[in-house]
């Protein structure tokens, strides 16, 4: 019985040595996973900061009027706001106090612009157009109106069957916009 009772404190005691190492073994595998995640949530963080990856559209003006431009469209879209300003200075090959570079948002989107020193021989297209669905009828009119004027109308507000109503402008400043009622 004393024999017995010896194999089976040491059989005991060999289980509870090797729960030991098992849990020391899966507090170091834990940690490990921990840190792992922890680094993980600082570069989410961090991406997420840079907006890193982001597609945004960018404007480029050859008048001088950027900023003109970015006011006048962060006044017509809820949700809209300029984000940063960085002016071309003395020493730059810009027009100093004109926009080197801006980040703005419209309805929640972003958008880049700048006044850039060289002419090109190139503007913006109407190949390329900011698409917006409109709320309603009155949101709409109120845009076509408003991006309109002072610039062309490439299609009138009408139905044209992709559309229970549609418009298509040129803004002053050589933007195109497609206004849809969604």
């Amino acid at each position: 019985m004393k024999r017995l009772t010896i194999i089976l404190l040491l059989t005991l005691l060999s289980y509870s040595c090797s729960d030991v190492k098992q849990h020391t073994a899966n507090s170091e595998e834990l940690n490990q996973l921990r840190a792992e995640r922890d680094s993980l949530k600082l570069l989410n963080k961090q991406n997420s900061k840079n907006d890193t990856g982001q597609i945004a559209t960018f404007l480029t003006f050859q008048k001088g009027d950027a900023e003109q431009a970015m006011n006048f469209y962060v006044g017509l879209f809820d949700h809209s706001k300029i984000d940063s300003i960085k002016r071309w200075g003395k020493e730059g090959p810009g027009k100093e106090g004109t926009i080197m570079h801006a980040t703005f948002r419209l309805n929640g989107k972003q958008f880049m612009c700048g006044d850039i020193p060289a002419v090109h021989d190139w503007g913006f297209t109407p190949a390329v157009s900011n698409y917006v669905d409109c709320k309603d009828a009155n949101e709409l009119e109120e845009l076509f109106t408003k991006l309109s004027e002072n610039g062309t109308i490439m299609m009138p507000l009408n139905n044209y069957g992709f559309s229970e109503k549609f418009g298509y402008v040129v803004d002053q400043f050589g933007v195109s916009w497609q206004l849809n009622l969604n």
